[in-house]
């Protein structure tokens, strides 16, 4: 048995619970407007249309700041290799304790960026017509283990937790069955899981670094199911009743409440319970720290005075191509010439990467009736995937050269504070771990940016020796970055410099300020600052 620690403070005001929504959104036109909080949607577990892995706005705003609920930090060191885990906080109690109102009060008194949330109310199993007409008669336990898919749930919940992208099953409570679209959610920090029975499987227990139980006096969370399931759900009070006595207290006092005994904490009366929101808030600070890797500072200085790896070609510096490059390189070039001339030059970048590719004999028959000896890819398709924003740039000049092709995004920004990299943003198409996938950055220095994105790539299964960095220019220090991580992606770019400053601009590099900016015509925020 493990010991727990129980801490108690007295409440007097009944806290009104509403179900926790674990949003990870892969879209950046669904962010709002106004401040919203996603976490506390009035749904109802039976009545609703879909479960709490719907869609939603991937960030929520506290008092303090906005919070990510998708994308993170590096999660990986110099050699690309993942180097920390994720810390999962697993949250238990009865039905209506406070579990959820304890998930948002550890998020905002964390104050880190970076938060997953994940509900088991997601992982449902499919019910057969049998248990659907059940389900219909309200004769159906929700509340029984049996009625969870953990296989599912422990499978996704490893995944998460380094640093890999899942896909959460989104159930529709009308039809007691998945939708075809899942929803994808990228690693953090922190995961915070949350359940009824999420202390019941011993797999799920081994993934948890702090098992938190929610603690509840029955009574108060038969007041908070009647009051909720009547106002809100329009049931009368003696289905609700008949319910909770079937199914809801047994189940508890059968699953639940035994479990009280793995937990590390217990938190009686939930989320004004700040005593142990305290503790809970302490430890997981001082596990993070244990955990911070500063990975742009470990590229600057690594690799120094190596010779330029073999996997690297360096478009040829034709008396064309050293033109091209003194217009976009020189700080007077107005904006329409820097477009000009940068779009020639990326659609001789693009056509040289496409000789890299691997092409297989085909015969075709010509309109003479003659056979031509010709070739074609060798493989399923080409994706390009841009790291956003002045990898975009190069989209167009791809999609001029290779028709019809899918594209993909990745925003990854550099953090004031920290000088990290921050992946805040991922779209990639479906099934691209069976193409050769074309990254696109319009410039690298440290290879900071690079890094996550093809550690994104590899964490969606795209093979290593199938993806292509693509850049108008680099420094040494990034060629070198990528390719000792990464071995086997191929490097391209139309010109190689030495030098990279103290502000991690490449020297002499394309102008003064940022690529994006001087393509774009704009200045960037201070707070919205490309990564490299």
């Amino acid at each position: 048995m493990h010991s727990h620690i129980d801490v108690a403070v007295n409440v007097g005001a009944m806290i009104q619970i509403s179900d926790a929504d674990g949003s990870g959104d892969d879209s950046l036109g669904s962010l709002p407007k106004h401040p919203r909080c996603p976490l506390t949607p009035s749904l109802s577990p039976r009545k609703r249309t879909t479960s709490q892995s719907k869609t939603e706005p991937p960030l929520l705003r506290t008092n303090k700041r906005t919070i990510y609920t998708a994308g993170r930090p590096p999660w990986y060191n110099v050699t690309g290799t993942t180097f920390k885990e994720a810390f999962v906080i697993g949250l238990c109690g009865g039905s209506a304790s406070g579990k959820t109102t304890v998930a948002n009060k550890i998020i905002e008194a964390l104050d880190v960026p970076w938060v997953v949330l994940l509900s088991m109310d997601s992982f449902y199993k499919v019910l057969t017509k049998d248990e659907q007409e059940l389900a219909a008669k309200n004769e159906y336990n929700f509340d029984h283990p049996e009625a969870f898919d953990f296989e599912l749930l422990v499978t996704v919940l490893r995944k998460l937790k380094k640093g890999k992208s899942i896909k959460v099953p989104v159930y529709d409570f009308t039809s007691h069955c998945r939708r075809k679209e899942w929803k994808t959610v990228y690693g953090a920090n922190v995961v915070i899981f949350e359940g009824i029975l999420a202390f019941a499987n011993k797999e799920l227990l081994k993934l948890l670094d702090m098992k938190v139980f929610v603690d509840t006096d029955s009574d108060i969370r038969l007041v908070r199911r009647l009051k909720r399931d009547i106002s809100d759900r329009g049931r009368d009070i003696n289905g609700v009743i008949k319910q909770y006595n079937k199914f809801v207290k047994p189940s508890f006092e059968q699953y639940i409440e035994p479990t009280v005994q793995v937990a590390d904490i217990v938190v009686p009366r939930g989320g004004e319970n700040f005593v142990a929101l305290d503790l809970i808030v302490q430890h997981v600070h001082s596990q993070l720290e244990k955990r911070e890797i500063t990975v742009r500072s470990a590229l600057a200085s690594a690799h120094q005075g190596q010779p330029l790896p073999k996997t690297l070609s360096v478009l040829e510096s034709t008396p064309q191509v050293r033109g091209m490059h003194t217009i976009i390189r020189n700080k007077d070039t107005n904006r329409d010439e820097f477009i000009f001339y940068s779009k020639r030059l990326m659609r001789l970048l693009i056509e040289h990467a496409l000789s890299f590719l691997p092409l297989k004999p085909v015969q075709v028959e010509t309109p003479q009736g003659s056979i031509y000896e010709g070739k074609r890819l060798s493989g399923k398709r080409i994706t390009g995937v841009s790291i956003l924003r002045a990898g975009e740039t190069m989209e167009q000049a791809l999609m001029h050269v290779c028709k019809d092709i899918r594209l993909g995004k990745i925003l990854i920004q550099t953090n004031h504070d920290t000088g990290e990299p921050e992946l805040h943003y991922l779209r990639l198409p479906k099934d691209i771990s069976e193409d050769y996938v074309i990254l696109m950055d319009s410039t690298v220095s440290t290879g900071a940016a690079a890094l996550m994105a093809v550690r994104v790539l590899l964490d969606h299964d795209v093979q290593e020796d199938k993806i292509f960095l693509l850049s108008l220019l680099m420094a040494e220090m990034g060629v070198h970055s990528v390719a000792y991580a990464f071995p086997k992606v191929r490097i391209i770019t139309t010109a190689v410099d030495k030098k990279v400053n103290n502000e991690f601009h490449i020297i002499p590099g394309i102008g003064g300020c940022n690529f994006g900016d001087r393509y774009f015509g704009t200045d960037t925020p201070s707070d919205w600052t490309e990564s490299d």
